[in-house]
C-alpha cells in the first residue's frame, strides 16, 4: 500500500506582520520553517514524491525548495479542504497524508506511527489528536486549535474549529493539530461534501471527519507530543519554537 506527502504551505502569514515571505519560509534557527518538516518526510523514504500546495509568493517557495517536489497551486485561500483538492491531480498514491508547512517539530517516527495505522486498520481516515492541560504560559498557542468532540463511548464525533466553538467547548482540551492520513480514493469520493458554512467562509478539511462520522466509518486517532505539533503563526509562537530548539 503506497502513501504520499502534501505539504499545505500556501498562507501569507498575516500574524506576523508585513514580512518578505511567506510563513513557511520565516526563518527559524537560520532555516525556513518547511524545512524541518520536509527533512522528516525524506526520512520516510516513501516512492511518490511530496506534493507542496503553493499560494502566497509561490515562485519564491518554489525557488527556495526545488525540484524534488510536485507543485499544487492554491490561487484562492479558500481553507484546507480547497487547498488538498488543489492537489488532487498529483496524488498517485493509495493514502494521503496532510501536513501543514508551518509546523516544524513533528518527527518521522510520529508520521510513520501514523501511516502504519493506517494500512493496519484500513479505516478510511487516521488523525492525531493532541492534549494539554491548560492554555495557560506554553500551552497558550493551542488554545486556537479545534477542539475533538467525543460521544460518551469514546468515539470521536466531530472536530469543531476555536471560532465555532461554544464556550464550553473551548474548555476542552484535546485539541486538533490538524494533520491526517486519508483513503484517497475515500477523501475524492467525499471532499465535494464539505461547504464553507462557519465563522471563516472556508472549506475546512476537518468537516470530512463528520461525514466519516455519517457513513458509519471508524475514525482512527492517535496521540501525540503537544511539542511536536506547534505551529507558528505568530512571534510569539516563533519565540517559543526558538527556544524549544
Amino acid at each position: 500500500m503506497s502513501t504520499q506527502i502534501v505539504v499545505l504551505a500556501a498562507g501569507k502569514g498575516t500574524r506576523m506582520g508585513d514580512q518578505p515571505w511567506p510563513t513557511v519560509l520565516a526563518p527559524l534557527k537560520g532555516r525556513p520553517l518547511i524545512s524541518y518538516i520536509l527533512d522528516e518526510v525524506k526520512k520516510l523514504e516513501l516512492s511518490q514524491k511530496p506534493i507542496i500546495v503553493v499560494g502566497f509568493m509561490q515562485d519564491k517557495v518554489r525557488q527556495t525548495l526545488g525540484d524534488n517536489y510536485l507543485y499544487a497551486v492554491q490561487e484562492q485561500q479558500l481553507g484546507t479542504g480547497h487547498a488538498v483538492a488543489m492537489a488532487r491531480s498529483l496524488v498517485s498514491a493509495d493514502n494521503l497524508v496532510v501536513l501543514y508547512g508551518d509546523t516544524p517539530f513533528i518527527s518521522a517516527s510520529s508520521l510513520k506511527n501514523l501511516i502504519q495505522a493506517q494500512e493496519l486498520t484500513g479505516d478510511k481516515l487516521s488523525m492525531f489528536t493532541t492534549t494539554v492541560k491548560n492554555f495557560e504560559e506554553q500551552f497558550k498557542p493551542f488554545e486556537r486549535f479545534g477542539r475533538i468532540i467525543r460521544s460518551q463511548s469514546g468515539d470521536i464525533l466531530k472536530i469543531t474549529e476555536y471560532k465555532d466553538c461554544t464556550e464550553e467547548e473551548k474548555k476542552i482540551t484535546e485539541l486538533n493539530p490538524g494533520i491526517y492520513c486519508f483513503n484517497s480514493q475515500w477523501l475524492w469520493d467525499n471532499i465535494v461534501r464539505i461547504n464553507k458554512d462557519n465563522a471563516q467562509g472556508e472549506y475546512y478539511l476537518t468537516d470530512l471527519l463528520e461525514v466519516a462520522v455519517r457513513q458509519g466509518e471508524r475514525v482512527n486517532s492517535l496521540p501525540i507530543n503537544p511539542n511536536e505539533v506547534l505551529g507558528i503563526n505568530t512571534w510569539e509562537d516563533h519565540g517559543h519554537a526558538e527556544n524549544l530548539l
